[in-house]
């Protein structure tokens, strides 16, 4: 017997509402995760120092080092926070030093995409210098700058770890097609992954999204353990790294590092991140994805995405409101312990107007979902990308760090639970 579509949709909507009671009630006498959010959040900038911005790199990795010592930032006096900095604040001193100066950033979006790395002993970061790219590395007990590898850009490593990935340029990735990943000690390389290789893997999704044209792979995030890898492929398509019209970047890839094989693909890139059990990763809206097989799954408080398009095509938003309040622009990441995932958002569905930005938490199993800071995102960087706040958790889990684009210049903020 068949069924309607709206019918199915409605079967799917009850059975998940029925699943998300159950997980709520088997919650309801457990201790509540967002306690030490929920009250006396201490939000403050990192630096009190004016008249600049700064802003860290991304929601793939953490700003602060994993010692908890230091933070790390990108700082800019250009109003489009493209020509920059790279530095270290003391967190108990309030110390400031350069490391890395002379950097243009592509955007200020990433900036630099300076991260930790070496347990901490290294920064790695990537920019342009006299019209070259290159990815830099300098170690902070001597202060030495090294470059790492020219005509290529830096992925998301892992902060405790001496491995980064690299790839070429996506506007002018010339002999830079494949991934690579770099000892940040030795300078040895490794190429792990190829383009060749994922031609083969899936050759009818490759041959109807690029035909006989030559993407590289693009944006490699290392897993946790440094046993996966996901990126995207990306298409050049202009000639100017500052410009949407770069390239074309298409499908989420997952590959096993350890295995020597390619786990999954989906034709669409959100704002992917890795969960700590270097198997889930975080997506847009509240999606999980399984990296052994590509299946995606709501988190236990998110409407499912047919629930939502219902809504959105009826305009009846009240079965909704059983769920989390869907949030739209998120870069979201997970907690280190796993508890929390924490995103930003426009404020549409929070009552906010759209140039109103949000840092939102809520509990991976549906009990709940706060919003720690609200602010107009609108200025700041004048960059053509702008700087999103990407909020991301400290090592141990205590601290939300995020940028802030509501004054003349973009700021990183820490937010702090006290506990």
């Amino acid at each position: 017997m068949k069924h309607s579509p709206g019918i199915c949709t409605n079967l799917h909507a009850a059975l998940w509402l029925l699943l998300l009671s159950s997980l709520r009630l088997a919650a309801a006498d457990a201790p509540d995760p967002l306690a030490p959010w929920r009250a006396n959040v201490r939000i403050a900038p990192v630096s009190p120092q004016a008249g600049r911005h700064t802003m860290h790199s991304y929601f793939n990795t953490c700003p602060e080092s994993p010692d908890g010592r230091f933070v790390l930032f990108y700082s800019s006096t250009a109003k489009d926070g493209h020509r920059g900095e790279v530095c270290i604040r003391n967190r108990e001193t309030g110390e400031e030093k350069v490391i890395a100066t002379n950097i243009n950033a592509e955007d200020a979006h990433r900036v630099a995409c300076q991260q930790w790395v070496s347990g901490g002993k290294r920064v790695v970061f990537h920019g342009e210098r006299d019209g070259e790219w290159f990815v830099g590395c300098v170690d902070l007990d001597s202060g030495k700058e090294r470059v790492l590898a020219q005509g290529e850009l830096a992925g998301w490593g892992q902060p405790n770890a001496d491995i980064v990935p690299l790839y070429g340029p996506h506007w002018r990735p010339g002999a830079h097609r494949d991934l690579e990943l770099i000892n940040v000690v030795t300078g040895e390389k490794q190429t792990p992954v190829t383009v060749e290789a994922l031609k083969q893997a899936y050759p009818d999704w490759f041959t109807k999204t690029f035909g006989d044209q030559h993407p590289s792979i693009f944006f490699p995030i290392l897993s946790p353990d440094l046993q996966r890898v996901f990126f995207k492929m990306a298409l050049k398509t202009g000639d100017d790294p500052r410009s949407k019209q770069a390239s074309a970047r298409q499908g989420l890839v997952c590959y096993s590092l350890a295995e020597k094989r390619f786990l999954f693909m989906i034709p669409n890139w959100g704002h992917p991140s890795w969960q700590p059990d270097s198997r889930h990763i975080t997506e847009m809206h509240y999606t999980v994805i399984d990296s052994n097989d590509g299946r995606s799954t709501p988190l236990a408080g998110a409407a499912p995405k047919p629930v939502r398009a219902k809504a959105a095509a009826s305009g009846d938003q009240s079965v909704l409101a059983a769920y989390f309040q869907d949030v739209s622009g998120d870069h979201p990441s997970v907690s280190p312990d796993g508890t929390l995932v924490v995103t930003d958002t426009t404020m549409e569905s929070f009552g906010g107007k759209r140039t109103d930005w949000g840092v939102v938490l809520a509990d991976v199993h549906g009990t709940g979902q706060i919003v720690i800071h609200q602010f107009d995102n609108s200025h700041g960087a004048q960059s053509w990308r702008p700087s999103h706040p990407h909020p991301v958790f400290s090592p141990d889990g205590k601290r939300i760090y995020y940028n802030v684009s509501e004054g003349e210049f973009t700021r990183l903020f820490v937010a702090e639970c006290q506990r």
